[in-house]
């Protein structure tokens, strides 16, 4: 129940967040946006855990309490904000979106003339206490004084130091003595920040990468990742998103977010500009990789309930004010309401900016709203239950009279290895699987999830594209009792580890020179039929995989993923025996032999 618990809590920080941006009415449309947007659904279901649920909600709430400590000028709204930061730095390594977005606006302040002493307080306690919590954290440590993806929050924090002096000089000096206090401060600012400046530089320079993380230059250069860092580009969230994800995933918010940019600007206050730059950035990180649709997805909320807000507004107050014949009566109700002033500014300005419709087309668009909200609500619904609900180790798909058909493959191969197996039997396989086996198989695993470690997974990635002999020497120096692959060509299963193939070979050429993507590419691209490269048909995964397919779809069959024959129909076994295989023959388990099987 984490991922719902800490949905909830999300809902609670949007609302928070948009209420003091702009209304209560907004807050609880983005709230509600929140709450259903299929995007967010997909990490917070019930039943299953992932840490960038609790991410979002951190994430949120960091916002909120940056904008309340700039917005009262409390240093313990600051310290909250950076309690906060430290909360999400613990739970996804997409903090530096926190600690980059923030400084930009600040700069953004700085540059249209909105410095005050709230900014300067909220933003450097944020800064300051943020730094030094996260420096607690022993995967970040320094990284949060050395790296490039943090420099920004301290050049902004010096720049915001510079002009709050200015500004002082400029208030206790005269006229004369400020421009000379003016030109040695501008002079030798200038010659500290070029000494700085030049510091920072040939520190950066010592790296190859000047100071940034791969996952930060493959969002600045989408073309990164798939030239140096292969691992990266392998992963399918890391993909640039298809045009129709944004729809699918966000709906009606992603409709709505440019009128809420459009609407914060009318009036635009410190917090309504945050939203704009959080919005402009995150649908630029988004469209590089799909998993950032989850940094999107907040703030099209955000925006979408801001817009439909101020419609809202227009519509209901037409319906209760407006005529569709009498238009003296409209006339003395909006002078009444003009003489009566609100307290609020926000309301004032929209009750005398926006004026009134008919009342019939008011009510019509009340209607059609309420249409479209139903709309939206039945669609996130639909996607939550048919897309993100179901297990991702039990398949479904459709038979031809309406029915569910199962593979329940995954859960037969991995309750095998529990069964079967000894318990500190250890097992290789490609790292998409590794959290699923020692969950779901309770075995040691050569390489998991955790893509920190290129070699290990280079290691996996080299023995997979490695003739067998050679295969069988890599997996027994490191104590692999069992091998399994993945294998859809019986069923049409398109993500099996054939397809996943040649990330295999460049994550392992990465690391090892053997290793060459040109020598498995068959008559002009990557293929597995008769024209096929001899290498690629020699591979211990090509083996792995078609080891006695023949025997069930004959020597003519085809593979039903890649819609072609079999290269090497008679695929021999020496050094590995099979022990296990799936009904669907999804999931396939061999032994690592001893000695070599000579017989076969």
């Amino acid at each position: 129940m984490i991922g719902p618990i800490f949905s909830s809590l999300t809902s609670i920080s949007t609302y928070l967040m948009v209420r003091q941006i702009r209304s209560r009415g907004a807050g609880l449309l983005a709230a509600s946006f929140i709450a259903t947007i299929p995007s967010y659904i997909s990490r917070s279901v019930a039943g299953s855990y992932d840490n960038e649920a609790v991410a979002i909600f951190a994430l949120t709430f960091t916002f909120y309490l940056y904008l309340k400590s700039i917005r009262t000028g409390s240093m313990f709204w600051g310290v909250c904000a950076s309690c906060s930061y430290f909360y999400m730095v613990s739970s996804w390594g997409g903090y530096t979106f926190i600690i980059n977005l923030i400084p930009i606006h600040a700069l953004a302040l700085l540059i249209i003339d909105k410095f005050s002493s709230k900014l300067y307080t909220g933003y450097s306690m944020f800064i300051i206490n943020g730094t030094l919590l996260a420096m607690v954290l022993p995967v970040v440590g320094f990284n949060a004084v050395e790296t490039s993806e943090h420099f920004s929050g301290f050049f902004v924090l010096a720049l915001m130091n510079g002009v709050a002096l200015v500004k002082y000089l400029k208030g206790t000096l005269t006229e004369a003595a400020y421009k000379k206090a003016l030109r040695l401060f501008v002079t030798t600012s200038i010659a500290v920040m070029g000494v700085i400046s030049l510091g920072v530089i040939t520190f950066a320079m010592t790296s190859p990468t000047l100071r940034w993380s791969g996952r930060s230059l493959s969002l600045l250069d989408p073309t990164y990742a798939s030239k140096y860092i292969p691992i990266i580009a392998s992963v399918s969230e890391h993909q640039a998103p298809a045009w129709s994800s944004f729809i699918n995933d966000l709906r009606t918010a992603i409709i709505l977010m440019a009128s809420g940019i459009i609407s914060c600007f009318r009036p635009l206050s410190e917090g309504s500009l945050f939203l704009v730059i959080w919005g402009v950035l995150s649908v630029y990180f988004s469209a590089v990789m799909v998993r950032l649709m989850l940094v999107l997805a907040p703030v099209a909320c955000c925006l979408a309930g801001i817009a439909l807000s101020d419609v809202l507004e227009v519509l209901c107050r037409s319906a209760k004010y407006s005529s569709d014949n009498n238009q003296p009566e409209t006339q003395k109700v909006e002078k009444k309401k003009k003489g009566k002033q609100s307290s609020n500014r926000r309301n004032s300005a929209s009750g005398s900016k926006y004026g009134l419709i008919p009342r019939s087309l008011a009510l019509l668009g009340i209607a059609g709203i309420i249409f479209v909200l139903s709309y939206h609500l039945f669609h996130c619904s639909f996607l939550g239950g048919e897309g993100y609900s179901s297990p991702s180790i039990i398949l479904q798909s459709r038979s031809r009279d309406g029915g569910t058909y199962v593979f329940d493959d995954y859960r037969e191969g991995y309750s095998w290895l529990r069964e079967n197996t000894d318990y500190d039997a250890k097992v290789a396989s490609w790292w998409d699987y590794g959290y699923q086996t020692t969950a779901m198989a309770d075995r040691t695993v050569l390489v998991d999830n955790n893509t920190w470690n290129n070699t290990h997974i280079a290691t996996v990635g080299r023995a997979m594209a490695s003739p067998e002999k050679k295969a069988w020497d890599q997996f027994r120096k490191l104590d692999v009792d069992y091998v399994f692959v993945i294998f859809g060509g019986l069923v049409g299963y398109s993500s099996d580890d054939i397809n996943k193939f040649l990330w295999m070979v460049r994550i392992g050429g990465g690391v090892y020179g053997d290793i060459k993507e040109r020598d498995y590419i068959g008559e002009g691209y990557y293929r597995i039929d008769e024209k096929a490269s001899k290498t690629m048909l020699n591979t211990l995964m090509y083996k792995l995989s078609y080891y006695r397919f023949a025997e069930i779809v004959g020597r003519d069959g085809q593979d039903r993923v890649r819609g072609t024959k079999m290269g090497n129909p008679d695929v021999k076994l020496t050094y590995f025996q099979e022990v296990f295989t799936s009904k669907h023959w999804m999931l396939r388990i061999y032994k690592v032999l001893d000695k070599p099987n000579l017989a076969a």
